[in-house]
């Protein structure tokens, strides 16, 4: 890390090796062709994501009649289309659809003071299958309107569109500013957006927004809106208060709530657009709910009775102007309710005392006059709204029903689509998309009704609706209560990946077997909490393993042409080679192997083979053997071969094949075979001698729509890598040479790859024999390798180079140490490892189960792979560099902070463990939620009947004939593993009962050992109400250096205000490797314990505003020397030597030395900028990286001789000089970034064995990025330089500067946006051209030096 913090080189480039996680807000619709659901996703860190529902049926092709009863399986997911970068803060989403348009346009407020609008379209329908990059965007108008930033008063937190057509469209700011924009099209039918109408309203806070549907009159605009008075009328207002109550003392009298001196009033409003005056106007207005906090517009015109639903604490209630308050039967109260409101279904553990929240709803039409709603509460229970209209007037509602559906993770919003699939993109955690199972479930589901809730009221004797619906008592007693189970009525389909939250990150190689590190990172919240182990590579299935009679030398696939089905070639044989002789297997049903019947030569290794010929015609298949070249045909069910024999005493040394040629090295001497396509023979064509031994060539594969390869690559002895041409002509003739220096090429390959603009490129791979690959760029037309080829190392073996298919588009497998994909896409070409064990030879494989897969051996096993999670179709190869897989492990409470602990294990042995420490606020403990009957997998209900069934069945089979008992046995196995498999795939996370009072908590320390997949060792229960929050590894000297597990406990504290009633320091010892041995617990005062830290063979203690020193004592810690009085509280510990690095809460860093000989802790400097820390990680004795709750990285530094003067040896000092503010020395800031997400953890890692080391940072909402130190002068200038012109020529979706963005607190300082560079990828051509021409390289030398300064990296 040396380089990092040089003063001449602290230059760093911020590389994202993983997207942010997390969904801020999405929209559903049709955007880049009709007919084709698709989401829109806000993710954080400014990324829009398009994605398409993809519903594939996976079933058999060739089902026979005689399986008709088999159901074909379908298969649902999610497909990312296109990836848009906007640099800055994404904060609204909507979706129009103009009138005449067959698709939608999406409208996205950030805080760049502008409105953009985006339309996605597809290039060529053709591409759309093969193609990512076909999906395109187009900035269609992005207006300014007002300052940048996240403003209260700057427009752009909320966004509504009118529903019909499309004709205007509202954005408004937290606080006052209101525009709406009229939207329109001109003659050429070109969308137009006219001059922003003020809406403005002074002194009002708006909580959601919404576009009311009132068919095709005037647009309005809902707004959930509080206006308060000024603040000279607050004052005067609460004199008159206490004065009335003065004189009306003893007097009492009911006050409505939020009407008559109690606080506020929320209402909700309508906001008319009068497209004729061309003018905005607040047409109506009535109070609601005041826990209300989101809207939703019920369909109108002939749709519905239009209006709005409004979600609050405990109910859901029904507004619309001009409606009709609700009747009931004579003979109840006189007091006549004017609202429609229905309360919500509750939990039976709930409670009574506390609210349930709705948090989101959504409206789906179904058809003309038939709508209904969902809605999801902060637990994240699913309702199903339906609202009933009068049999004589469908304009008007007469009852709302709410019902429980079912339990999913919360959500920011609830997306349902047409095909019956509902998309919640989770708040925390993984997103999914469910299918719905059953949808009119009123008779059978836990329910509530209007009628229900407005005669509780009604009942209640109360004057105030306002007073009523404000106790949860009262909706308690209303609501019926029921049990959350796994899912009923929806099962989960598809599984977005989102990391968020990350509150720490390891990363080391743990695992003990791996060759790359591994990613340990602390993920999740509540029940969904896990700790994922993230893998740079693609996840691979192992779908069969065989046992091989040897070591093999080469593995091939042989297509079956004439098994095409639905235009799709599978594999009819695969060829196996050994020393001395080929096995050859049949691939069917099942497979088996072939002995002569096949044709081949069983008896001499194969170096080649393939099917000869295409669909239409089958040329049968070749096989080149050392010896010669063997035709194999079938004629009439016969076999019959044909054989070119090797003159003399000479062999063949490699060979390769594709449908219609051949080419074979005789040591320097090529021969040349081609299918003769009238005769259907091999003929030889052209025979050179290239002068020097060749060691691999490719004759490559066929273009679509041709006949032959036109080149073919021969790399030779002399470290030369020739292409040849095999155009009729010009046969073998050499067209470009490169030269490898002092490596030699073990293996080689042409590929036919998709480029940007839909034409075809040709790409050669060519892998040498130090462990690396060679990729470079080839004319189609001449021949002419590119100047510029890309060289990457990927392993200690020499690389082996075939070509696969991966997701329809052509790929290359390079087999070293470690297996590797790379695949050309997105402007670039990428490459990711496999995560899987070391392949000696590989190549594609194809049948009826695996569509896409590889066919691969592995010392002595043969292995069929899948790469990817469904065959390659979720892999992101080609649409990012990020290709992570993970594997996660569920925790119980929401982690906090995890440190690695040497254990002893027998007399001499260690073992490395993980710690992590868990705690959830607002939550009860393991054993409280069990003596409650509380089960989080909601199984408990279903395993009940379940079991209640199976005795019913056992008792109704006592009297049936005994002979079939084997059969019911055999089908009651069954039976119950598809029910299990069922209630797996029904599984949902279930948030444990809410504690009635405050400071209530549920936490544990958890002990993992990394080298077993992460299994749980120990899982120690905390006392009722204690919280870990931080944990660390000490090792006392007293205790000779051992190991042991410091905890920094709380008891019964509380957020608002922050307070607790004791802290503790726990200490655990690991007793043999696997268990938890507690020793003993320690009071400390002066505040919670937030950081603990090993410092010189004691414990550093952050303790509140003080930092103490513990010795270890034999019944508790022993005090030593403590610093008061640092400004608020003590959030991050790191120490080094006799120094100790202390992040404040509030107040940025501070530097603290420990003076041995007087015993004191002294402070030698700090930051001069108050910067609220989250995070920090030590880089040197003098330089320390730190994160702020605002999203910046700054890099600060000790200034050289600040610690000289910090210790006053001669004792001379007088104490108030020492003391003053300004007499402190204060820190450098070497590097300022804004990250845009809350980094929450950072640690120096090298990601590649050997590598250099970068700072690696995990963020609040997913994302994992690390920057990396620049190593030369050279580097500095090309990035600088690029990073300058992509700020000015990289395209603004929303309006943002890239730099003022990056520059969000503070100005950017040393730091190059690698987001920013990345996009020279995206650029047209010509615009690549001209910024290459000021930068005086060509276009593939700039992204060569993208790719080279990533692949350093991983």
């Amino acid at each position: 890390m040396s380089s990092i913090t040089s003063a001449a080189a602290m230059k760093l480039l911020d590389i994202r090796l993983k997207h942010a996680g997390s969904i801020a807000a999405s929209t559903i619709g049709e955007f880049s062709t009709s007919g084709v659901q698709e989401i829109v996703c806000l993710r954080a860190g400014g990324t829009i994501d398009l994605y398409r529902i993809v519903i594939t049926n996976v079933g058999n092709d060739n089902n026979d009649d005689d399986d008709e009863e088999d159901e074909e399986e379908v298969q649902t997911t999610l497909k990312l289309l296109k990836r848009i970068e906007t640099r800055s803060t994404l904060r609204s989403l909507t979706a129009i659809r103009i009138s005449g348009s067959k698709k939608d346009v999406i409208l996205v407020g950030a805080d760049g003071g502008c409105l953009s609008l985006l339309a996605f379209d597809t290039a060529t329908p053709a591409n759309i299958k093969k193609n990512e990059a076909a999906v395109t965007y187009k900035i269609i108008h992005c207006p300014s309107f007002g300052k940048s930033g996240c403003r209260r008063d700057t427009p752009g937190q909320y966004l509504a569109s009118d529903p019909r057509g499309g004709r205007a469209v509202m954005i408004a700011s937290t606080e006052k500013r209101k525009l709406v924009y009229v939207l329109n099209r001109d003659s050429g039918g070109n969308i137009t957006m006219a001059s922003p109408l003020e809406a403005h309203r002074p002194r009002t806070i708006v909580f959601d927004l919404v576009g009311v549907d009132n068919g095709f009159d005037n647009p309005i605009f809902a707004s959930l809106e509080v206006q308060y008075p000024e603040y000279e009328d607050a004052v005067l207002a609460e004199k008159k208060k206490k004065k009335d109550k003065e004189e009306e003392e003893g007097h009492g009298h009911d006050v409505e709530l939020g009407q008559h001196g109690d606080g506020y009033t929320k209402q909700l409003a309508y906001y008319e657009l009068d497209l004729g005056l061309n003018h905005v106007s607040r047409r109506w207005a009535a109070s609601t709910l005041r826990s209300a906090c989101c809207l939703a517009a019920v369909p109108g015109g002939a749709d519905g009775p239009s209006g709005v639903l409004v979600g609050g604490e405990d109910y859901i209630e029904y507004l619309h102007e001009g409606m009709s308050p609700p009747s009931l039967s004579k003979g109840r109260s006189q007091t006549a309710p004017r609202r429609l409101i229905c309360a919500i279904p509750r939990r039976e553990l709930h409670p009574k005392s506390k609210g349930v929240l709705i948090t989101s709803i959504s409206v789906l039409r179904q058809k003309k006059g038939k709508f209904f709603a969902l809605a999801q509460s902060e637990l994240g229970d699913v309702y199903k709204v339906t609202l009933q209209m009068s049999k004589e007037d469908k304009t008007v509602v007469t009852h709302m029903t709410i019902c429980l559906l079912d339990t999913l993770p919360v959500g920011n919003g609830l997306n349902i689509s047409k095909l019956a699939l509902l998309f919640v993109p989770a708040e925390f955690g993984d997103h999914g998309l469910y299918q719905f199972d059953a949808i009119d479930i009123e008779d059978s589901a836990v329910r509530c009704t209007s009628n229900e809730t407005i005669s509780a009221f009604v009942e209640s004797g109360q004057s105030s609706e306002d007073a009523f619906y404000a106790s949860s008592e009262n909706a308690s007693a209303i609501a019926p209560t029921f049990r959350p189970t796994i899912l009923r009525n929806m099962h989960k389909v598809f599984t977005l990946d989102s990391l968020a939250p990350v509150t720490s990150v390891l990363v080391g190689e743990l695992a003990g077997n791996e060759v790359s590190p591994q990613f340990y990172t602390l993920c999740g919240r509540g029940p969904r909490s896990s700790l994922r182990i993230l893998r740079h590579g693609l996840s691979v299935t192992e779908l069969a393993v065989s046992e091989l009679p040897g070591v093999p030398g080469g593995v091939f696939n042989v297509r079956d042409d004439r098994a095409a089905n639905n235009g799709k070639c599978y594999d009819r044989y695969i060829v196996v080679s050994f020393a001395d002789a080929t096995l050859v297997l049949s691939v069917g049903e099942t497979v088996e192997e072939m002995g002569k019947e096949s044709g081949f030569l069983t008896s001499d290794p194969t170096l080649a083979c393939s099917a000869l010929g295409n669909g239409d015609k089958d040329g049968g298949i070749v096989q080149v053997c050392p010896g010669g070249v063997r035709h194999i045909r079938r004629v009439n069910d016969q076999v019959n071969v044909s054989q070119w024999s090797v003159p003399g005493i000479k062999k063949i040394e490699c060979a390769s094949a594709n449908e219609s040629q051949i080419l074979i090295a005789l040591g320097g001497e090529l021969i040349y075979f081609e299918l003769d396509p009238m005769s259907g023979n091999l003929t030889e064509a052209a025979t050179r001698d290239v002068g020097t031994d060749v060691c691999c060539l490719d004759v490559g594969p066929v273009p679509k729509g041709k006949s032959r390869s036109l080149f073919a690559v021969v790399g030779s002895r002399d470290s030369n890598v020739r292409l040849l041409s095999l155009a009729p002509g010009s046969l073998l003739e050499q067209k470009s040479t490169t030269t490898l220096g002092a490596t030699k090429p073990y293996s080689a390959a042409l590929s036919i790859v998709d480029g940007d603009d839909g034409a075809s490129e040709l790409t050669m791979t060519v892998g040498l024999d130090d462990g690396s690959a060679l990729r470079a760029n080839v004319d189609p037309i001449t021949g002419a390798i590119s100047t510029s080829p890309s060289r990457r190392f990927l392993g200690a073996r020499p690389v082996a180079v075939s070509r696969v298919t991966l997701d329809g588009s052509p790929s290359t497998l390079l087999l070293s140490s470690r297996p590797w994909i790379g695949r050309h896409g997105n402007g670039r070409h990428a490459m990711a490892p496999m995560s899987y064990a070391p392949l000696d030879h590989g190549c594609s494989f194809s049948n009826e189960a695996v569509r896409e897969g590889i066919v691969a051996t592995s010392g002595r096993t043969l292995r069929i792979l899948s790469v990817g999670e469904n065959g390659g179709s979720n892999a992101l190869v080609g649409n990012d560099d990020d290709v992570f897989n993970a594997t996660f492990i569920s925790l119980r409470y929401t982690p906090r902070q995890m440190c690695l602990l040497s254990a002893k294990v027998g007399e001499i042995g260690k073992k490395i463990v993980l710690a992590l420490v868990e705690s959830d606020y607002n939550d009860y403990g393991a054993e409280e939620k069990r003596s409650m009957g509380f089960d989080g997998t909601g199984r408990l209900k279903t395993s009940s009947k379940k079991v209640e069934s199976k005795s019913n069945d056992d008792s109704m089979d006592m009297d049936e004939d005994s002979d079939d008992d084997a059969n019911k046995e055999e089908k009651k196995d069954e039976a119950d593993e598809e029910d299990e498999d069922d209630i797996n795939s029904r599984l949902t996370p279930i948030r444990g009962p809410v504690p009635s009072g405050k400071g209530n908590w549920g936490s544990c320390v958890r002990l993992v050992d990394p080298q077993n997949a992460c299994s749980t060792l120990d899982c120690v229960e905390l006392n009722r109400n204690e919280a870990a929050l931080c944990c660390a590894s000490v090792r006392f000297h007293s205790r000779g250096g051992e190991s042991l597990l410091a905890v920094g406990t709380v008891t019964n504290m509380t957020m608002h205000p922050i307070g607790h009633k004791e802290s503790h320091v726990v200490l655990y010892r690991v007793v043999n490797g696997d268990r938890l041995q507690f020793l003993h617990r320690t009071k400390v005062d002066d505040g919670p314990v937030l950081s603990l830290v090993h410092f010189q063979g004691r414990l550093l203690v952050g303790i509140g505003r003080t930092l103490r020193l513990y010795e270890m004592g034999k019944r508790q810690l022993l005090k030593k020397c403590e610093l008061r009085g640092l400004p608020t509280m003590v959030k991050t510990l790191h120490a080094a030597g006799d120094r100790a690095y202390v992040g404040d809460m509030m107040q940025s860093l501070h530097f603290i030395r420990y003076d041995s000989t007087a015993n004191r802790l002294v402070l030698v400097a700090r930051d001069r900028s108050p910067r609220p820390i989250t995070c920090q990680e030590l880089l040197d004795m003098n330089t320390v990286a730190v994160g702020d709750k605002f999203g910046n990285v700054s890099i600060l530094r000790l200034p050289g001789g600040a610690d000289v003067g910090a210790i006053d040896v001669t004792g001379t000092r007088a104490l108030w000089d020492s003391s003053r503010e300004d007499a402190t020395p204060k820190l450098e800031t070497l590097c300022t970034y804004h990250v845009g997400e809350v980094v929450t953890s950072m640690t120096r890692a090298s990601l590649v064995a050997g590598g250099a080391e970068s700072l690696v940072y995990v963020t609040v909402t997913g994302r994992v990025g690390a920057f990396v130190p620049f190593t030369s002068r050279e580097d500095v200038e090309f990035f600088t330089s690029l990073e300058g012109h992509l700020r000015v020529e990289a395209p603004r979706p929303t309006g943002r500067d890239p730099q003022a963005y990056r520059s969000f607190y503070a100005p950017s300082k040393h730091v190059v946006d690698g987001d920013l560079c990345d996009a020279y990828l995206q650029l047209p051509y010509e615009t690549k051209q001209k910024i290459a021409e000021q930068l005086e390289r060509s276009v593939g030398e700039v992204i060569k030096k993208l790719e080279d300064t990533r692949n350093s990296l991983l």
